[in-house]
């Protein structure tokens, strides 16, 4: 099975200061479609910045990156937009939802650069908000939305155009447990229900049950590499939260 991200001899060195600093060095991983997987390792470990180059928003030093089989080290910044938006859903830290742009709107925006038209990127994107179960939220601004609500129209925003691959950068850092598992039900069964490469990088212990395969990042390379010891926390119901069941 070809690999949805297969890296090899990763580096990216910061110029920053006399000598500079490198934040990946010589770092290999292969991510397989049906996958998650966790990257985990104390601030500045460089697991944010290897998420970033999978992801097609940061260049690297040098290495090779194949994304969904196409080699991304070498290409301009110009150059990955169109790379990312045609493969990769990104679920960022801090949500970065549009504030003057509804729950709707924000989502209808990814399917808009899709080309998809109006009137099809508003049906979809009452759809996928429904599938987070905030269709009543459609109208809503960022600011009248709760941190797990926000959390789940990124989440819908990022799987407009159905990706294969699903980035998150600490998912559920800001959320109560109850949320987070939400959150996590939903990445779960992305992977293993839909087949998508999911990637989370995390250090929240909570939801480490959830992966099926834990990478540590220690100075800019692997630590170890394993599958988790601890039982997956119970499935919520679905009449709890349907956002689980049936995404695409």
């Amino acid at each position: 099975m070809q690999s949805a991200i297969a890296v090899r001899q990763l580096t990216k060195k910061y110029d920053e200061g006399a000598a500079g600093t490198f934040a990946l060095r010589g770092l290999d991983l292969d991510v397989h479609p049906g996958e998650l997987l966790m990257l985990m390792g104390p601030s500045g470990s460089g697991k944010t910045t290897l998420l970033s180059i999978m992801g097609c928003i940061l260049t690297a030093t040098s290495g090779s990156v194949l994304v969904a089989g196409t080699e991304v080290v070498g290409l301009s910044e110009k150059q990955l937009p169109p790379l990312r938006l045609a493969h990769i859903g990104f679920v960022f830290q801090g949500f970065n939802l549009f504030p003057t742009l509804t729950a709707g709107e924000n989502v209808e925006l990814m399917l808009d650069l899709k080309g998809v038209s109006a009137a099809n990127a508003s049906k979809r994107a009452r759809e996928l908000l429904e599938q987070v179960a905030l269709g009543q939220k459609y109208d809503s601004f960022p600011a009248d939305l709760s941190g797990g609500q926000k959390q789940r129209v990124a989440i819908a925003r990022a799987l407009a155009g159905d990706p294969e691959i699903i980035l998150a950068d600490e998912p559920t850092a800001a959320l109560d447990s109850h949320t987070g598992r939400t959150v996590m039900e939903m990445m779960s069964n992305l992977a293993h229900r839909r087949g998508r490469a999911v990637v989370i990088v995390t250090h929240d212990s909570r939801v480490l049950g959830f992966a099926d395969r834990i990478v540590k990042i220690e100075d800019g390379v692997i630590a170890a590499a394993d599958e988790p010891q601890l039982a997956p926390p119970a499935l919520v119901q679905p009449n709890q939260i349907h956002a689980g069941v049936g995404l695409v």
